[in-house]
């Protein structure tokens, strides 16, 4: 199995274990986000530890083993992004399995359990994009839009679009219910490698929103602000950012 069928496989699976705990009943609101972060990341961590034995392995749900920070090849993991929208029922969360290789968001699977019919983006499965709107359409917070990405869109004429985890936002942009989906307010390298890697497969522009590379695997994990967007809009939203400043 190449690794991107091993990412897509253990997402959906993943995604699967959380729908089942979900639908037990035996869990409600944080409880069940708890329940699914624990058991998704045992299910990920064992299966990858048994997959890829010589691959280093950073999930946001297990204290962090800096022997990665020596290997090549690490898997990065967010089991359950959005775990608030998970325990609420809703269906804007998702699973992520990536591989950064030599810093690189290279391989990866984004799972969307909550959309039903076992939705997984791959970087080895790549459509072309959807026709982009007019007006282009910004992915942010429900609860906290970062204020770069609300100020850009004023700029720019855009309309803001509310929506739950970074995975969710970050694949609304490749499957074209979006154009822009930027963020700033602080994340951590699960958070984006595996939609980054799915994103750069699909043609989409993925960079820090002062359009310096994202380099993964590093001993500080936080990973702040970031910019996946269709390509075309990416010279002029970086500009609007860099204004800002």
């Amino acid at each position: 199995m190449t690794d991107a069928e091993l990412a897509a496989y253990y997402a959906f699976m993943a995604g699967q274990v959380l729908i089942k705990t979900r639908e037990s009943g035996k869990f409600e609101g944080k409880a069940l986000g708890k329940a699914g972060d624990a058991t998704a990341n045992t299910f990920l961590c064992r299966a990858l530890r048994a997959a890829r034995p010589n691959d280093g392995l950073l999930s946001e749900e297990e204290k962090d083993d800096t022997a990665r920070l020596s290997m090549s090849r690490v898997w990065i993991i967010d089991p359950v992004d959005g775990t608030r929208e998970y325990g609420e029922n809703r269906s804007d969360w998702a699973v992520h399995v990536g591989l950064a290789i030599d810093g690189v968001a290279t391989v990866g699977a984004v799972a969307l359990p909550g959309l039903g019919g076992g939705v997984v983006m791959r970087t080895d499965q790549v459509s072309e994009l959807p026709p982009a709107a007019h007006k282009p359409r910004f992915l942010v917070s429900r609860t906290r839009p970062a204020k770069e990405a609300v100020a850009v869109a004023e700029a720019l004429g855009g309309e803001l679009v509310g929506m739950g985890s970074a995975g969710a936002k970050a694949m609304a942009v490749v499957r074209g219910e979006a154009e822009i989906y930027l963020h700033s307010g602080g994340q951590y390298e699960w958070d984006s490698c595996a939609p980054v890697a799915v994103a750069r497969a699909h043609g989409l522009h993925c960079s820090r929103i002062d359009g310096s590379p994202l380099v993964y695997n590093q001993a500080d994990t936080y990973l702040p602000d970031l910019l996946i967007c269709r390509p075309e809009w990416a010279e002029r939203v970086l500009k609007e950012v860099a204004a800002l400043s």
